[in-house]
């Protein structure tokens, strides 16, 4: 594919120079930019909240180094699951995506690849997806199949009410249950903890990355966060990020964290005031790289996490 060519066919969202426009073979390319692997940054806000909740569950066990290998299925997992979650997603939406700019280049509405053809794409990662979780105990793998049916219905909610930013957050931070469980074979106050505040996480920076799209959502009859809060968007988002430091700041005490992860909501407290800030929700450009800038946060969070795991570890 020529230069021209290969930028003209890069999804709006995607970095100009991602790996797979650039590097994956051409029959790849279009089930590849199903899954989004030319945009990570969904599967790191995914697998963020997974490595969290592992991590606060060795806290919680008096652990001081992580286990590898649970780390390492949960990047892989969260990655297919990801991709199988964002396939059913643009299968469901196949009739709104082309005519929404930001999305309006993806494999099915452009027709590089058939529902057929996704639906069957989508199975093959459920089923990756599937041998990752069995190498979990009994209560986690239960635990992580009951997550699916959020995932089937999260797409229809942007239909008729203006919060389906509240869905997507109940399903994208379940890894916060599972990670925990993973450790336990349970659960219990701090993981719920986690996971709420990792919920409103999700709603604050998902409206911020809806406001990319709010003026097409509008003339198709789609709903949003952004929709409903407009230029109150800022304060909006100091109430969901700063509801999300509180309950991370109680889980983490209840799990034994102290002062390293104390710091890290510290800076993590400094980098949501950077967004709400320097917020422009008339430039989708400015919305864009805040939304992509969340992964900070979830470094800061692991840092902080893993170095009170060393501490107070047995």
């Amino acid at each position: 594919m020529s230069e021209a060519n290969q930028q003209s066919s890069i999804i709006r969202d995607a970095d100009q120079q991602n790996w797979v426009d650039r590097s994956a073979p051409d029959f790849a390319k279009p089930y590849f930019k199903l899954a989004r692997f030319d945009r990570p940054i969904g599967a790191w806000l995914l697998l963020f909240p997974c490595w969290w909740g592992l991590a606060l569950g060795h806290l919680g066990a008096g652990q001081a180094w992580p286990n590898l290998y649970f780390a390492l299925l949960f990047f892989l997992g969260a990655t297919v699951m990801r991709g199988a979650g964002c396939t059913w997603n643009d299968i469901v939406d196949r009739n709104y995506d082309g005519k929404v700019n930001r999305s309006s280049l993806r494999p099915i509405p452009s027709g590089q690849v058939s529902v057929w053809q996704a639906l069957l794409f989508g199975v093959l990662l459920c089923l990756i997806g599937l041998a990752v979780l069995v190498q979990f105990n009994q209560f986690t793998i239960w635990l992580g199949i009951s997550s699916l049916g959020l995932v089937a219905i999260y797409p229809f909610f942007k239909r008729f009410t203006y919060w389906p930013q509240v869905i997507l957050g109940l399903t994208f931070k379940w890894g916060a249950l599972v990670g925990w469980s993973a450790i336990h074979g349970s659960l219990a106050l701090a993981p719920l903890l986690l996971y709420a505040g990792c919920v409103l996480w999700t709603v604050g920076y998902d409206t911020i990355y809806a406001h990319q799209d709010k003026e097409d959502d509008a003339v198709l009859g789609l709903k949003s966060t952004a929709l409903r809060f407009g230029e109150e968007t800022p304060r909006w988002l100091l109430l969901f990020y700063g509801g999300a430091i509180i309950l991370w700041g109680m889980a983490s005490y209840l799990a034994g964290a102290g002062w390293a992860f104390a710091a890290a909501l510290g800076l993590v407290a400094l980098h949501c005031l950077w967004q709400i800030y320097t917020l422009d929700t008339n430039d989708p450009d400015n919305c864009l790289a805040r939304f992509k800038s969340n992964r900070v946060i979830g470094w800061l969070g692991l840092v902080g996490l893993l170095i009170d795991m060393a501490i107070h570890g047995q």
